[in-house]
């Protein structure tokens, strides 16, 4: 599951961050929770789920292009070849020079000022917390069973940390670590969450 971050670390490349306005309604060490979520987590490449199709990696070419505004267009370009090269280990699948040429130009021309679309984040654990999957789990568990509605965010969240600890993902698993019942995953599991469901779990039969 490896991937090649040293040309992002070698050339100080920013690809995690955390909210820098919303603040946390309970923080320690290991932890940030916020309780009604935040959209500011940038924090790519922490799970072990590759990006797998073209929509996922011009989010993510948006999110680098957003966090290096020092960046002028060559430069980007050769984020791009990284991260899009296959053999780095960041994507699932190969895409054609002309297509990738087309995507950073498109990526180039949108607004800075505006945040990337994001997934809302309740829980964000601190880099070095020194805490297990299954601890992490459980953490989230605790947080997100509180509320009185499960979003379909935090179902999102489950399912990257179950795909982290290396577990099939299951209705069943996902409603014991919300505390919930499992028509309530039904009933907020969306198109886009069901088939995120099924390619997640595919990647953890071929690792």
């Amino acid at each position: 599951m490896s991937r090649n971050l040293s040309y992002f670390n070698n050339n100080r490349i920013v690809y995690k961050r955390d909210p820098i306005t919303d603040k946390p309604t309970e923080e320690n060490w290991m932890y940030m929770f916020f309780e009604q979520g935040t959209y500011e987590c940038y924090h790519l490449f922490t799970s072990k789920a590759k990006i797998t199709t073209f929509k996922s990696l011009k989010w993510h070419l948006l999110v680098l292009w957003y966090l290096n505004p020092q960046l002028d267009q060559d430069q980007f370009m050769k984020v791009a070849k990284v991260l899009a090269h296959k053999p780095n280990g960041f994507t699932s699948f190969a895409i054609h020079a002309e297509l990738l040429r087309k995507i950073v130009y498109e990526v180039s021309m949108l607004d800075l000022d505006e945040p990337p679309k994001n997934k809302l984040r309740k829980v964000i654990f601190k880099y070095g917390c020194g805490l297990t999957k299954e601890e992490k789990l459980k953490i989230v568990g605790i947080f997100i069973g509180r509320q009185k509605r499960i979003h379909s965010d935090d179902i999102y969240q489950c399912m990257i940390d179950l795909n982290d600890k290396g577990d099939k993902i299951t209705i069943d698993k996902i409603a014991k670590t919300l505390k919930c019942a499992t028509r309530t995953i039904h009933r907020n599991m969306c198109e886009e969450l069901k088939r995120e469901k099924e390619l997640l779990n595919k990647q953890n039969e071929t690792l």
